[in-house]
């Protein structure tokens, strides 16, 4: 019989998912990015809001043959706070890269919100909100 997870494996567990969008945005993988979401997931990015995993999944696709297409992401949690067993709210900092920054220029780096949910044991994003990281 194996061990029940602990609450130390739960937060690494919770603090990969950012590392699966940030593998999933290197590849300009629209289809990996959205799995990563729950089937009815929120997106808010300013100026946008998306709703389903096949809405995100569209949205990104389009941004990555736009807008988005070359950048990187780059995120780091910086809190991590379990509301239940099977909820999580984590904040990260970071920010979109391009060409071989390092570090997110002041007007790309945000401050974001992931909630996650565990479902059959996998941690995903149920919403996710960013915002400037330089906003007054």
């Amino acid at each position: 019989m194996s061990a029940s997870p602990t609450i130390t494996d739960d937060i690494t567990a919770v603090s990969e998912v950012p590392r699966r969008i940030i593998a999933a945005w290197a590849g300009n993988d629209a289809d990996a990015f959205a799995e990563v979401f729950t089937e009815d997931a929120t997106m808010v990015l300013p100026g946008v809001f998306v709703s389903g995993r096949d809405g995100i999944r569209g949205f990104m696709a389009g941004a990555y043959a736009g807008p988005y297409r070359g950048t990187r992401v780059a995120g780091e949690p910086i809190s991590v706070r379990f509301t239940g067993p099977d909820n999580a709210v984590l904040v990260t900092r970071g920010g979109v890269l391009v060409g071989d920054e390092t570090q997110p220029a002041p007007e790309r780096a945000v401050h974001a919100t992931w909630v996650l949910a565990k479902q059959d044991g996998r941690w995903l994003l149920t919403a996710y909100q960013n915002s400037p990281a330089n906003a007054v």
